[in-house]
């Protein structure tokens, strides 16, 4: 989960990694686990995308004191947008 929050994209594919394993082991030692992982790995891969397009978390901004710029702005503005 630190790797997911981070706003560093190594740590992202870090995370977007882990979470690829974790998903491919449970197929074969735990099906039933599958789910949750799998799920977790959708989490970690939005977590990605915004650090890749922003390199940061703009949700964030408002909290740390931060300028948005007006392309964070418009994205904050879709539903889902935050965590």
């Amino acid at each position: 989960m630190p790797l997911m929050h981070a706003e560093d994209i190594r740590a992202q594919c870090l995370s977007v990694g882990y979470f690829t394993e974790l998903v491919e082991e449970s197929r074969k030692k735990n099906p039933g686990n599958t789910h949750y992982y799998s799920y977790s790995l959708d989490y970690a891969n939005r977590h990605y995308v915004i650090i890749e397009r922003f390199g940061r978390f703009p949700h964030r901004n408002k909290i740390l004191g931060r300028t948005s710029t007006p392309e964070e702005i418009e994205f904050l503005k879709k539903p889902g947008s935050g965590f």
